[in-house]
């Protein structure tokens, strides 16, 4: 499908939001507040000094290389009975020209939402325009718990198992490898074609990792190729930690071809509870930004590392509990707290605003400058639409779910929300048209599940 800076410890000055309440992957996190913008801003104080760098290499350990559909159907439109207006203008590829295409690049031949099966050690790949799943795919050889996954500019897939461990999964059948002596390619086709971890040929490899709890993973843009029309140079990047050990994050880089850890980056400035690193994503710079499970207390930190030399900033969060997190494509981080807030940070100023009146999960910017989070508490079930630069709240969907976790954006301009239960919901934000694909496993995930937040942060438009 197609598509590092000095600092130092930052202080919450002024203007702190409180917020109360905790949760877990499997918990129930207690908030509450919906209505109109009240921002506060809050400055992160720095004292100019670098919090540190570290790098290095490492070994890793690779091995490896549906059709079951969904139902679909009409949900409500959004509360107002009003469409939100919402057009979508997907771009090419940088001067990549009508030759390229495949993957997301140019002209997108395929577009794929990879949802983690936690419970069943299993990521599903569903078309996002024909909602039919088309693999669904083992992720560890053993009981990985796999819950984020972000996908690559190439359109390929990397997964975070919490126990440890990154699988990296093709798109593209044709990308696949002979490795289990059988003739021809043995793939799964769908939910019902799950093959034994020695058999599946379109796992391109799985890197074990002595973690006890890993959970943010995302992929780098990488440089494209206009002679050969690739993505060169990918990588995936994750922050793990030993559970309850305070000082023991760390940040790798892996090889986006082979798994290989190229870089491990300690940051043992970050006190972690149970949970530690929870959701990351890339900004427009190249670099990585991650931040801390707010059910490891209301104030976390949120930490970005230079997509080159490493060195990394962090600073404390507000007391809003973080929980999902994305970039927007003005280079913004933006933390949805489940007590407290929505927090959106400004690395020129180095500032926190925080909408204190609406609380959610999962959230991701479309190609319209809105963000969508998806609400909670659970008492209303649904996703939110807010204002990229002001903040406001512009509208909510209801929906039918159970439990809304995750949000992505498809190259479609579609929303998708991924509950707890069985399900994933299609919005459409022009008609407020709702299909629900059903049949998912334990599913939890909230990050980059299309790939649509990398792709508009490598190549933002307007």
């Amino acid at each position: 499908m197609g598509r590092g800076r000095a600092g130092a410890w930052g202080s919450i000055v002024a203007g702190a939001v409180l917020g109360l309440g905790g949760c877990g992957d499997d918990g129930e996190p207690k908030a509450s507040g919906d209505g109109a913008t009240s921002l506060s801003t809050i400055s992160a104080g720095s004292t100019g000094d670098t919090v540190g760098s570290a790098t290095g290499t490492g070994d890793g350990t690779q091995t490896g290389g549906g059709t079951g559909p969904g139902t679909a159907s009409s949900g409500p439109a959004l509360d107002s009975g009003d469409t939100m207006g919402v057009s979508f203008d997907v771009g090419q590829i940088p001067d990549g020209g009508a030759p390229c295409g495949g993957g997301m690049g140019g002209d997108v031949d395929f577009s794929y939402i990879w949802v983690a099966n936690s419970s069943q050690n299993a990521v599903s790949k569903i078309d996002t325009q024909t909602m039919v799943e088309q693999g669904r795919y083992l992720v560890h050889p053993g009981n990985g718990n796999p819950s984020r996954t972000s996908v690559s500019l190439s359109g390929d897939v990397a997964v975070a198992n919490r126990n440890g461990g990154i699988t990296k999964l093709y798109a593209d059948v044709g990308d696949c490898v002979e490795s289990n002596g059988v003739a021809g390619i043995q793939t799964s086709t769908g939910s019902t074609d799950i093959l034994a971890w020695d058999m599946e040929e379109c796992r391109a490899w799985y890197t074990p990792m002595a973690y006890t709890t890993q959970r943010p993973v995302a992929w780098s843009p990488g440089t494209f190729n206009p002679a050969t029309c690739e993505w060169e140079g990918q990588q995936v990047w994750t922050a793990a930690a030993q559970s309850g050990v305070s000082g023991s994050v760390v940040v790798s880089v892996l090889d986006g071809e082979t798994g290989m850890i190229d870089a491990a980056i300690p940051i043992p400035e970050i006190n972690i509870g149970y949970y530690g690193p929870y959701g990351a994503a890339f900004d427009t710079n190249g670099d990585f930004w991650f931040v801390d499970s707010g059910n490891d207390g209301a104030v976390q930190e949120l930490v970005r590392v230079d997509g080159v030399t490493h060195a990394y900033d962090i600073w404390m969060t507000p007391a809003i509990n973080p929980y999902g997190f994305t970039v927007d494509t003005l280079g913004r981080p933006w933390i949805a707290g489940y007590a407290g807030g929505v927090a959106r940070f400004d690395p020129v100023t180095q500032t926190f605003d925080v909408n204190a009146t609406i609380t959610g999960l999962g959230i991701q910017e479309d190609a319209n400058g809105v963000m969508w989070m998806a609400h909670y508490p659970w008492s209303y079930e649904g996703v939110i639409a807010i204002d990229r630069d002001s903040m406001a709240v512009l509208g909510q969907t209801d929906l039918p779910s159970n439990l809304a976790k995750g949000v992505s954006i498809d190259f479609d301009g579609n929303v998708w929300v991924v509950d707890q239960g069985t399900s994933a919901f299609r919005i459409d934000p022009s008609t407020g048209t709702i299909d629900t694909f059903t049949g998912l496993v334990g599913p939890y995930t909230y990050s980059d599940m299309t790939g649509w937040g990398l792709s508009s942060v490598s190549n933002p438009e307007g």
